[in-house]
Formats: structure tokens, C-alpha cells, sequence
């Protein structure tokens, strides 16, 4: 799933690829997908989109955008993106196809789901807009005093709750979230209004160092980039690692279902 170093590996990826390129043909929904979510009627992409050169590539969050003259392409979630050079054979199915007049093409493939936004610059979408208004934690203006502006004292959350949920932090999932909390020695299921100042202030750095150094090696190992590689990143918990001892005291790793998907934690290092 894109989460935040994912979208900025791949928005990076795409201008030094696809940008300057022409669209030649669009295709879309050649295997329909029922969690594939579109803006407006997908029949209408090729129209907005052919004849019209790629612009830049910017990352919000875990959105990835491409400025497409007046039209913003949008790709989120569990979008797989990947490109292929001139006289490399892409995959039949796929969500989303854009042909190139130099005879290569990005493929855009949902795994669970995934959004794949076409629309006029001034068509925004809500959840686009709070992921492109909010600072980046890879900004300076994602500072501790903003980072204590996020947290209502009197909401009784969870640390993942506190962190991963109503886009408090975009780009920021249940992904990114286990190696963050790992650094900061708080298990996931930790209420914040136990924190002391010392541990949410662990959590804020943990936030910035873990992120920034996973985008720097060009994502997370368990995630692929637009060549099908995979993040130069290697998880210290995911679903690599469920069966290695914990790399500070040598416990076992729990693995726990919570709040919709998996966390992963220490017992005796994550208070």
C-alpha cells in the first residue's frame, strides 16, 4: 500500500521517467475491479487525458500526483504503478493504462483498493485537499509544537489510533506505523493520555527520523517502486519479520489483529 515514502520514492521516480512524455491512448477498467474508485465516469479519461503531456509529479501523503496540463491525475491506497520502456510487454489486466508516443506506458494496477482520479485542476476531492493542505512530516513546518496540536487531551486513543487514523498525519498508516512506534518503545494498543512528555516526545521523533529515513532508501522493503523493485528500506517489524527476535532484547515479535489490520510490537521493549 502507498503510505509516505512510497508516493515520494514514486512521485520522484515518475519525473526523472514519464515526465515530458506525450499520451497518446488511455485505457481503462480492462478488468474491472469493484474496489477500484474512480473520479466521474472512466470512460471520459482518455478524452481528458490523450494528446496531453506529463507534467510534474508531486506526493501528498500516501497520494501520488501527476499534473497533466489542466487535468490532475491521482493515484492512492493500494494503486500499483510501473512503467515499461519501449518493447517491454506490460500486463494484460490492469486498472489503468497510459500509452506513450515513444511506445512506453505506465501500468495502474489496484491491489485491495486504490484510487484513480482524473479531474480539472479545480475539481478537488476532500481527502486530496487535507493531504495537500496538511505540512509533510518530511517539512520543517512539521515541528513538535504542530505535532501537539494533533492531539485533543481529552480523546481516550490509541497510539495507532493517535497516529494512523482520520488523516491526522497523511501518508502516515499501519504500514510506516510499526518500526515508528518501535523506535519510540510504545506498543500500539498504549492509550496517548498515559504518555509521559518524554515518550510522546519519543513518538514525535520517531515520526520524523523513521519517515524520512525510509523515503531516503526509496521505501519500505515490503513495497514495490515503479520498476517493480523493492524499497531499499528493511522493516524492522512487518510481515517479514514476524518470525525474527526483537533486534534489542531478543523476544519473541507479537503479532496482533487490531483496529482492521495487523500491529506488530515488543512485549518487554514497547511499554
Amino acid at each position: 500500500m502507498l503510505e509516505l515514502p512510497e508516493s515520494n520514492t514514486m512521485a520522484r521516480q515518475l519525473n526523472e521517467t514519464i515526465q515530458g512524455l506525450t499520451i497518446c491512448k488511455v485505457s481503462v477498467n480492462k478488468s474491472p475491479h469493484k474496489f477500484a474508485w474512480f473520479n466521474g465516469d472512466p470512460n471520459n479519461y482518455h478524452r481528458l487525458l490523450s494528446d496531453k503531456c506529463i507534467g510534474k509529479a508531486l506526493a501528498y501523503g500516501s497520494l501520488v500526483e501527476i499534473l497533466v496540463a489542466d487535468i490532475r491525475l491521482v493515484f492512492g491506497h493500494g494503486v500499483n504503478l510501473r512503467f515499461f520502456k519501449p518493447g517491454e510487454k506490460p500486463p494484460s489486466k490492469h486498472q489503468l493504462k497510459l500509452d506513450f508516443a515513444d511506445s512506453s506506458s505506465l501500468i495502474c494496477s489496484v491491489q485491495m483498493y486504490g484510487t484513480l482520479w482524473a479531474f480539472n485542476e479545480g475539481e478537488n476531492e476532500p481527502y486530496y485537499l487535507v493531504a495537500k493542505e496538511k505540512p509533510s512530516p518530511l517539512s520543517e513546518q512539521f515541528d513538535l509544537n504542530y505535532f501537539t496540536s494533533l492531539y485533543n487531551q481529552d480523546d481516550n486513543m490509541s497510539a495507532k489510533a493517535f497516529l494512523a487514523t482520520k488523516q491526522r498525519i497523511p501518508g502516515l498508516g499501519n504500514g510506516v506505523l510499526q518500526d515508528i512506534l518501535f523506535r519510540a518503545q510504545i506498543r500500539p494498543k498504549r492509550k496517548m493520555s498515559s504518555l509521559t512528555t518524554k515518550e510522546f516526545e519519543a513518538m514525535y521523533q520517531a515520526v520524523k527520523s523513521t519517515l524520512s529515513e525510509m523515503t531516503v532508501k526509496g521505501g519500505r522493503d515490503t513495497e514495490k517502486d515503479l520498476f517493480g523493485s523493492s524499497g531499499g528500506y528493511k522493516t524492522i517489524l512487518s510481515s517479514k519479520t514476524i518470525d525474527r527476535p526483537c533486534l534489542r532484547c531478543n523476544s519473541k515479535i507479537i503479532r496482533e489483529a487490531y483496529m482492521g489490520g495487523n500491529i506488530y510490537f515488543c512485549p518487554v521493549c514497547q511499554r
